[in-house]
């Protein structure tokens, strides 16, 4: 059976199965936090309404769930509605003051807004999902990444207690990955960099990325070529030999740098499968590419 219909359209005897393979996992998350980034490649209706029922079955056995978003695609609509030209540099969006109010119009006003509330009308009776900026509380402390780029960040701290203080009333925090220096400045901070960030700080026991492809190939052109498993020093070989395409090379390096700071396991998962956090988090199987400090057996 396929990785596709493990959750739906299930035979009785098989549902027992998969309830019997969850089990173990259901105890050995309890309790702990899981980073679940979704990219905005994989965002549509019916990708966030899938995920809104993972992350609310996680949280039901236990799981405390942190999602960050990104919004790639969304911030180009927008910037073309308004005239304003894409540049690009090194493979990071170049802002200028005007593209700065589109990315923060588009992450924190549009995006953010509209999956807390997807996830919310999943659990009408409970609505736990609130968004977060990551100027919110001073959640995401900033500082420009590099002059060329403009009003371009990267994560200087983060201030887990926002997050951890959402998670301990039961709530599933909504991330969105603007953020400001101490005095105020905005800056646009790449997601997958952000997640990494943020599951490091919060001591998560697992980060996800959530894309618009398998996971992690050998063959770019080839998506049968999946890597079920590497380690952060492979992925590191694979990089530097120029196998990686460019697109998965922030995901990966944050993968990298997640382990290495300490985060046990982190995963590269195709989001437009339906429910493959659940698959990977709750089956023995998996789905996607793990990446994890050393080798496992």
């Amino acid at each position: 059976m396929t990785a596709q219909n493990r959750i739906r359209g299930l035979a009785a005897d098989e549902t027992a199965r998969v309830l019997v393979e969850a089990l173990p996992y259901v105890k050995r998350f309890d309790g702990k936090t899981i980073v679940v980034k979704l990219g905005g490649n994989a965002i549509d209706a019916e990708v966030d309404k899938a995920l809104a029922q993972d992350v609310l079955l996680l949280r039901q056995v236990g799981v405390r769930c942190i999602v960050v978003h990104g919004g790639g695609p969304q911030i180009d609509e927008t910037l073309t509605a308004f005239g304003i030209e894409r540049q690009f540099k090194d493979g990071l969006r170049v802002t200028d003051a005007a593209t700065l109010e589109a990315v923060r119009m588009t992450l924190v006003g549009k995006v953010n807004r509209d999956l807390v509330a997807k996830f919310n009308v999943e659990a009408p009776e409970d609505p736990v999902a609130v968004g977060v900026s990551g100027e919110d509380g001073g959640l995401l402390l900033a500082r420009q990444l590099k002059p060329e780029l403009g009003f371009v960040g990267e994560v200087e701290k983060v201030r887990a207690s926002v997050l951890t203080r959402l998670l301990d009333e039961g709530l599933v925090p909504i991330v969105s990955t603007v953020g400001a220096d101490a005095k105020g400045q905005p800056y646009n901070i790449n997601a997958d960099a952000a997640a990494c960030a943020i599951a490091s700080e919060v001591g998560a026991e697992k980060i996800v990325y959530l894309t618009a492809a398998p996971g992690l190939l050998a063959d770019p052109g080839d998506q049968g070529s999946l890597i079920s498993r590497i380690t952060a020093a492979e992925a590191e070989a694979l990089i530097a030999s120029g196998a990686v395409g460019d697109g998965m090379i922030p995901k990966l390096t944050a993968c990298i740098r997640a382990v290495i700071e300490g985060v046990p396991r982190a995963h590269i998962l195709d989001g437009r499968i339906a429910h493959s956090l659940l698959i990977e988090v709750l089956t023995e199987s998996g789905i996607g590419t793990m990446i994890t400090p050393r080798k496992v057996k």
